[in-house]
């Protein structure tokens, strides 16, 4: 019995992995057993600018009392697919204080298909780069972060999200103490 086609499957297994990897801009894999590292409650995320998935330059900031909620997602993830609807609902029940804004991971221009198919409620902007991607330990998606004021990440979930969880992460902004 030839041990090439397992070596094959191996090294596309391999292959795959990494160009998983470098779509979203991961971290390099952590060793066996350990998860990635990813964002938690606490750390910031810094005031960016980017492009709007229509071209436009856009500035997300977080200033004092605010309150915004990032949706990291990628084109071609299944996961990602099924958490669009979610959001949308979500979106459409949102707080008009609460802040919604998509930001899709892809390095390249999303397909076409992808829009055509995947109808977004909230506004999409484009990943500022791999380098912001890396600073925040975003590396899978997809993933939904709750930011207060100066950036501070003050909930978070990651992967499929039921509604109920998800209605705690558009909950309606509370005003900060004065």
């Amino acid at each position: 019995m030839s041990r090439t086609p397992h070596l094959r499957r191996g090294a596309l297994t391999g292959l795959a992995a990494l160009w998983l990897a470098s779509i979203a801009g991961a971290q390099p894999l952590a060793p066996a057993g350990a998860p990635p590292a990813s964002p938690s409650k606490g750390d910031v995320v810094p005031a960016f600018e980017t492009l709007g998935v229509d071209g436009k330059a856009a500035r997300i900031d977080f200033p004092k009392g605010s309150k915004t909620v990032l949706l990291f997602f990628l084109s071609g993830c299944p996961s990602c697919h099924k958490m669009i609807p979610e959001w949308n609902r979500a979106y459409d029940r949102r707080s008009k204080d609460l802040r919604i804004v998509g930001v899709i991971m892809d390095p390249e221009q999303a397909p076409p298909a992808f829009w055509s198919t995947m109808a977004i409620s909230f506004p999409v902007l484009r990943s500022p780069g791999r380098e912001f991607l890396r600073n925040l330990n975003v590396n899978r998606a997809p993933l939904t972060l709750r930011v207060g004021e100066g950036g501070k990440i003050e909930d978070l979930a990651m992967g499929v999200v039921d509604p109920i969880r998800l209605g705690e992460l558009f909950a309606p902004a509370t005003p900060s103490p004065r």
